[in-house]
């Protein structure tokens, strides 16, 4: 097993800290250019569907799986049933897929195989609402946002997930406190919780706390050097941070969208991609070496932008609007310019959050 880096962290998520582990058309289209899994959360029964990604990168429906379980909507969210980032997750060391069904408090384990599914595992979540998720090598954690939040590990031995239950942890966060989304909630102190990760994947016994007033942080990623990169809803802005080691978080950079509701981020190398909710729009942002970051352009998009993902290579970027239950595929240029290549609407997938890109 690799070395574990210094800190995992969610990103986006509903009751507590951000935690996720750091580190850096045809006619008749075909798998093998990629599939594209986007999440419906949809409380009739969470499904994931799954779209061929096509030559110019744009999409064409190829079925649908369910998880096993059913989605919920969190108290407060709109466009973002599980108001969070990591809802669905690539397992690329197992080729799975982690699917949170918010409304059975369980995790679904999902075997792929180009553009086909099959349910391998549905296991419970260790708490009352996950909401993301998040791996590294064979270990495997889930954020759950309600009664207080909490942290589960598991360790995928043979392609399924074996709960650890000494890599549980309580968040103890105010259980009543409203809204109850976004990382470090507004009503929960607008903290980062940073927790140390052993060499064997447990987790510190309490976590490394900053507190950012007002900035609401929502969703992580990091960028090519490994700065923490953070989206702050409640400022609009994307900041940056270098993180030591003893988990604690040194400010680099604050860069403003000058959108509204900046929620989630992704990235591709040095390229940052951070969606903004309440305008509809992308904010592309290249990174320095430095942790420092640059606006280069914002990109419309559907209504209540969520959650974003880049293709392996990075030349194709596809974007959820909350609002519409769709999925917007874009060409990415090399000076991180982006070109819309066909929109797909989602059944079933209004608010529905989760997307990945094989």
């Amino acid at each position: 097993m690799r070395a574990l880096p210094s800190i995992i962290g969610f990103a986006g998520l509903s009751a507590a800290a951000c935690l996720s582990f750091a580190g850096p058309a045809s006619a008749s289209p075909s798998h093998a250019d990629g599939a594209v899994f986007v999440q419906t959360q949809n409380s009739a029964g969470n499904r994931i569907v799954a779209y061929d990604r096509n030559a110019d990168g744009g999409l064409t429906p190829a079925g649908s799986t369910a998880t096993g379980g059913n989605g919920a909507t969190l108290t407060g969210a709109v466009v973002d049933k599980t108001a969070s980032q990591g809802a669905l997750v690539a397992d690329r060391r197992h080729r799975e897929l982690y699917a949170v069904n918010a409304g059975s408090n369980t995790v679904s384990v999902l075997r792929v195989h180009g553009d086909d599914l099959k349910l391998r595992q549905v296991i419970d979540s260790g708490g009352a609402f996950p909401v993301s998720v998040t791996v590294h090598d064979d270990i495997v954690y889930v954020l759950n946002a309600r009664d207080g939040g909490s942290i589960q590990g598991y360790l995928n031995i043979g392609g399924k997930l074996h709960k650890v239950d000494a890599w549980h942890r309580t968040l103890g966060l105010d259980a009543s406190a409203t809204p109850e989304f976004i990382v470090t909630t507004k009503a929960n102190t607008n903290a980062i919780l940073s927790f140390g990760v052993g060499r064997f994947g447990d987790l510190s016994a309490t976590p490394t706390v900053r507190t950012e007033p007002g900035a609401v942080p929502f969703a992580i990623s990091y960028d090519t050097s490994g700065h923490l990169v953070v989206a702050d809803a409640g400022i609009n802005a994307v900041s940056t941070y270098s993180i030591g080691a003893d988990s604690t978080l040194t400010p680099l950079s604050v860069t403003p969208t000058g959108q509204a509701a900046t929620c989630w981020v992704t990235s591709s190398g040095d390229l940052l991609i951070a969606s903004n909710a309440g305008s509809g729009t992308v904010t592309a942002l290249k990174a320095s070496n430095d942790g420092h970051t640059t606006i280069l352009a914002d990109t419309a998009v559907d209504k209540g932008t969520v959650d974003a993902a880049f293709s392996p290579n990075g030349q194709a970027l596809y974007v959820q609007g909350g609002a519409t239950g769709t999925v917007s595929a874009f060409a990415v240029s090399p000076n991180g310019g982006l070109t819309a290549t066909g929109v797909v609407t989602v059944p079933g997938a209004v608010a529905g959050e989760g997307i990945v890109v094989y």
